[in-house]
């Protein structure tokens, strides 16, 4: 009986740049090179601002205390933020309120003279009070006492609107003028309404709070 052919193994050819795969593994490779380079290019775009890290208000110097040093990529939004590469600005007050955590703008701040508001502590309806915080903005309703009467009351009136929390209320061990148990606040009042709201204060008017849509409570904190 014959022997059957036998077939010689083809030998291993090396790899030629015209092979499709290698081709498509240099490419991924290639792809993977660029796409790291990108990546470490933006993580380098970071730039440092500063951030709130307690709720800024109107009229409020600012100090190394109220802010805190963050990185973000901001692009050509960081001319618009406050740099933390460099020392706060001197003399700095705060004009808008500015949550914790937010970026601090440029245009929320400025000098002494272009702050309009003033601190004003008023005695006010301690269940209106209970959820207000530092940096709640709130509408002040004042309701007077009718003339000549000591138990009844007018219709309230707005007095103050969205004006600024400018410190955690203060718990009175006593009552108010119209004998319901009051806190103090102190609020942020423009220059010019101050005189008003004051005279309130010594003719036993009601001093009501009611934060306005969206403002920061304990509840919404």
């Amino acid at each position: 009986m014959s022997d059957l052919p036998t077939r010689r193994a083809g030998r291993l050819r090396k790899p030629s740049w015209r092979d499709t795969r290698l081709l498509a593994g240099v490419l991924l490779v290639l792809v993977s090179a660029v796409l790291g380079a990108v990546l470490v290019a933006r993580a380098d775009d970071r730039v440092p601002v500063y951030a709130a890290s307690v709720a800024l208000v109107p009229g409020q110097r600012l100090d190394d205390a109220a802010v805190r040093r963050v990185e973000v990529q901001l692009g050509d939004g960081m001319a618009r933020y406050l740099p933390a590469d460099e020392a706060l600005p001197e003399g700095s007050y705060v004009l808008r309120d500015v949550r914790p955590g937010e970026l601090v703008p440029r245009s929320a701040l400025g000098s002494v003279a272009d702050v309009s508001v003033q601190p004003v502590t008023i005695d006010v309806d301690a269940t209106s009070a209970s959820t207000l915080v530092r940096g709640s903005v709130v509408d002040v309703y004042v309701t007077p006492p009718k003339p000549g009467s000591t138990t009844e009351f007018d219709k309230p009136v707005r007095a103050l609107s969205g004006v600024s929390v400018a410190s955690e209320p203060e718990e009175r061990t006593g009552f108010g003028a119209s004998g319901t148990d009051t806190v103090a606040v102190s609020v942020m009042a423009p220059q010019e309404q101050v005189a008003g709201i004051v005279a309130h204060l010594g003719d036993r008017s009601r001093i009501t709070v009611v934060p306005v849509p969206g403002s920061r409570t304990k509840a919404a904190s």
